[in-house]
């Protein structure tokens, strides 16, 4: 469905559309179906999901007052991956098979993993991950030691947990003090597009700005990161800081460790992003259709606008439909000036 329809079913609380998608509030973190009796959202807050289920990946929750997730999709395959995830979130540390989901849902395997993937935004197994790194997490701030937290949430030993969630930025010391007792370093460097912060844990990168002067990317790092132990180190960061810095001048090799904490849907986004040539460009709607979501393309907008980590995760190289720059968060002169550096126009 077109986004612009999607909206004019939601303004008209057109009740024939529902079960046919949800519509997401970014302001509120809530979805609805497009009938809900609630007071219309502005249109810039909104976004679209084929389900429920792909809105709550994206970090949603479901109405109390329309309860989207009370009506059936559109077809047997579309309800049997719902069934499939809800089994999961029933029971998150079962060791769920494709086999096992498939057998349970009345469908072939190949056609549920499928299915489950347009519907839902990721494969089976990587759900399951995302509600046991969920777990992992909320273990970890009701105060549970890291051994405990792993085994709630399933995990065979410690070794599975580094595993499962080093690519999003899950430290299990971190988040056991809430991240707040986290231990930051960070630098900056000059470049040609101004000075550049990098800041990192002892597992990754977990931000890097730009700005005009590096007192106020120091400001900008506390207000992030405000109960973090932050420490100015030019020593150590300097050649982590310069593997960053080099991506500005358009050095493609760099190979950068992170530590970014974000929803199954923002890594997806990101990791999309990573993919896109040096000196290409895709349309947010272009990236909502790669990822199997064509009425997402306001939540790629606000997964490219989170990206903590500049360059690293290649942001700029996602415009507008019609070709123009579109936003960045530090400047659109900037982000021309890495393209037509990419393309070798400058």
């Amino acid at each position: 469905m077109r986004a612009d329809k999607a909206w004019a079913a939601v303004e008209q609380r057109d009740s024939t559309r529902d079960g046919t998608f949800v519509y997401a509030v970014s302001s509120t973190r809530i979805y609805c179906r497009p009938s809900c009796p609630s007071r219309r959202p502005r249109r810039d807050r909104v976004s679209f999901f084929p389900s429920g289920i792909q809105a709550r990946a994206a970090g949603y929750r479901s109405c109390k007052r329309c309860r989207p997730d009370d009506i059936g999709l559109v077809n047997h395959a579309e309800r049997a991956a719902v069934r499939a995830a809800r089994l999961i979130e029933q029971a998150p540390l079962e060791p769920w098979t494709l086999a096992e989901l498939a057998r349970r849902v009345k469908v072939s395997p190949s056609h549920l993993q499928r299915t489950f993937a347009r519907v839902i935004g990721v494969s089976p197994r990587e759900y399951r991950d995302a509600l046991r790194r969920k777990r992992f997490t909320e273990r970890l701030h009701k105060g549970d030691t890291v051994s405990r937290a792993t085994y709630e949430a399933g995990y065979g030993a410690s070794s599975r947990v580094y595993e499962r969630t080093m690519h999003e930025g899950l430290s299990p010391a971190a988040v056991r003090r809430g991240a707040p007792g986290a231990t930051i370093r960070y630098t900056t460097v000059p470049t040609s597009l101004g000075t550049m912060l990098v800041a990192a844990t002892d597992k990754g990168v977990c931000s890097v700005t730009i700005g005009d002067d590096a007192g106020t990317l120091a400001q900008e790092l506390a207000a992030h990161f405000p109960k973090a132990e932050l420490t100015s180190d030019d020593h150590d960061m300097r050649a982590l800081a310069s593997s960053v810095a080099r991506m500005v001048e358009g050095d493609a090799t760099a190979d950068v460790p992170l530590d970014v904490k974000g929803t199954a849907f923002q890594w997806k986004v990101w990791r999309l992003l990573q993919r896109i040539p040096r000196g290409s460009t895709r349309s947010y709607a272009a990236v909502a259709e790669s990822l199997g979501q064509p009425t997402a393309a306001r939540a790629v907008a606000r997964a490219c606008a989170t990206n903590p980590v500049a360059l690293v995760i290649p942001c700029h190289r996602v415009v507008r439909g019609d070709g123009s720059m579109g936003g960045y968060r530090w400047g659109v002169s900037r982000k021309e000036r890495l393209l037509a550096r990419e393309r070798g126009e400058q």
